[in-house]
């Protein structure tokens, strides 16, 4: 329900650029808005957790000396660094930030601080995944792609317009069976660009990308080329 097979979506900001994305997000409904609402609250809570059980380990040793610290005196003001501190030193001293501190203490360190790294990790993945070819008559096409985390940039190409040399469909075979990808050929390069490395979309899709990003790309050489008639 909450990814779909890789779909197109055609945008046109002007008659001579135009953007081709292919992406698992399905159609935007109310039920995919709740689920996706929920998952990052379920995400967040998660992150939280981790990270209070993680400080628990630590302030168990504070609070477990001979001489343990007292508590934190309360701020005029809880929305600061202050305030933050003060919230987790009482928090540490309530019942269930003693049970926390005992449960951490069960588990070896290096074994707590690998599982909190791969739920942070975890909870920063993307769940749906984009790549984008941006054509700019005149200019050059741009490729995107969205990155695997939230913490993570997108990665992008620019490919000016006299450096390509086609835009052009190859085949492949993936496991038994032809698999259809967008290359762009560029000068100067032994290896092609492919458009679309990861989702790799159905053959209907890549067929309606070409066509239309070589339309967009080179409409003005076509209408140079067509024969002028008079009358």
């Amino acid at each position: 329900m909450l990814t779909s097979a890789p779909r197109l979506r055609i945008r046109r900001p002007s008659p001579t650029t135009a953007e081709f994305t292919v992406t698992t997000l399905p159609p935007q409904t109310v039920t995919l808005r709740a689920a996706r609402l929920l998952l990052l609250l379920f995400r967040i809570t998660l992150s939280l957790a981790t990270a209070f059980l993680l400080h628990s380990r630590w302030s168990a040793s504070q609070l477990a000396a001979p001489r343990s610290p007292l508590p934190l005196s309360r701020p005029d003001s809880i929305a600061s660094a202050d305030g933050l501190w003060w919230f987790l030193d009482a928090a540490h001293r309530t019942q269930f930030g003693l049970m926390c501190a005992q449960l951490s203490a069960m588990v070896p360190l290096p074994v707590l601080l690998l599982a909190a790294a791969a739920i942070f990790y975890v909870s920063s993945l993307r769940i749906h995944a984009s790549e984008s070819l941006l054509v700019m008559r005149g200019l050059g096409v741009q490729t995107s792609e969205s990155p695997k985390s939230y913490f993570a940039g997108t990665t992008t190409r620019f490919i000016p317009t006299e450096k390509i040399q086609d835009i052009l469909i190859n085949e492949g075979f993936k496991g038994f069976g032809v698999t259809y990808y967008l290359v762009v050929v560029v000068e100067g390069e032994e290896d092609v660009v492919v458009v679309f490395p990861e989702l790799m979309p159905k053959r209907a899709i890549v067929e309606t990308v070409w066509r239309r990003a070589r339309e967009c790309l080179y409409e003005r050489r076509t209408e140079e080329k067509a024969p002028s008639t008079t009358a």
